[in-house]
């Protein structure tokens, strides 16, 4: 897919997550930041764990972050295309945000044609060597037929079950701390250093470290978009990519 413009990436928004409060403080800081993206963006990238859980049944999607999703009709309505790839917090979106705001849904990462520069974009986990027991479990809830069983429980239920395991998530607890690993044992490297055996690619951008990262490998470039939890981090990409933190205007 080829596009041109300024492109705004970001990612591990975590919207309800790990109370209402600090959520809603976090999406009004989100808000701020997607009107620089009202201002001069013509692209604009959620690299996946935009909601911390999120599960469309035929009639219902969850409540809240009202404020978001206007803002993203906002950024539709000037013309702004937005990209969507699943995480593995909100791998369970469907069509709600296709027919509603016309957003591009990717489950898989995909390559771009971006100024000229070949990228490719995904939320970034399961990729590399080993994490068998997470990428079975990847596997088995993108099932259709497991999402359709998930499907037949009420939706009050299915809520409170998923927010229970993701209040019991050691990523979600105030000590928990992201940790760079070093380029020998950071499953991202390592699948890049592979896939660049075969391919030039000249940037990968991911999110689901919570890290922000800017590597070079080889002839290419590892760039992490790192999160909003705690970095409130984004990426901006004209000519060449640049990793920036957000910071509020003061009022």
């Amino acid at each position: 897919m080829t596009i041109n413009g300024k492109c705004y990436f970001a990612s591990d928004f975590h919207f309800g997550s790990p109370n209402k409060a600090l959520s809603d403080q976090r999406e009004d800081l989100i808000i701020q930041w997607l009107d620089l993206v009202l201002q001069d963006g013509k692209h604009l990238f959620l690299l996946g764990d935009i909601f911390d859980y999120w599960f469309e049944y035929k009639c219902v999607v969850p409540k809240g972050n009202y404020r978001f999703l206007s803002k993203l009709h906002d950024i539709r309505k000037k013309g702004i295309e937005i990209y969507y790839f699943t995480g593995n917090h909100d791998m369970w979106v469907k069509d709600y945000l296709v027919k509603e705001f016309g957003i591009h849904i990717f489950r898989n990462q995909h390559e771009f044609l971006i100024n000229g520069k070949k990228c490719m974009v995904g939320h970034g986990d399961g990729l590399g060597p080993g994490q068998y027991g997470y990428k079975l479990m990847r596997w088995l809830f993108s099932r259709k037929f497991n999402i359709w069983l998930y499907g037949l429980l009420p939706s009050s239920s299915s809520f409170a079950i998923a927010r229970f395991f993701s209040k019991s998530s050691r990523a979600m607890t105030p000590a928990y701390e992201e940790h760079f690993l070093g380029n020998d044992k950071e499953f991202t490297i390592l699948y890049i250093n592979q896939f660049l055996e075969k391919q030039q690619v000249d940037y990968f951008v991911y999110g689901h470290r919570h890290l922000a990262l800017d590597i070079p490998i080889q002839n290419s470039r590892y760039i992490n978009t790192g999160d909003w939890l705690t970095l409130n981090t984004y990426m901006v990409m004209e000519e060449e990519p640049v990793l920036l933190t957000f910071t509020p205007p003061s009022r």
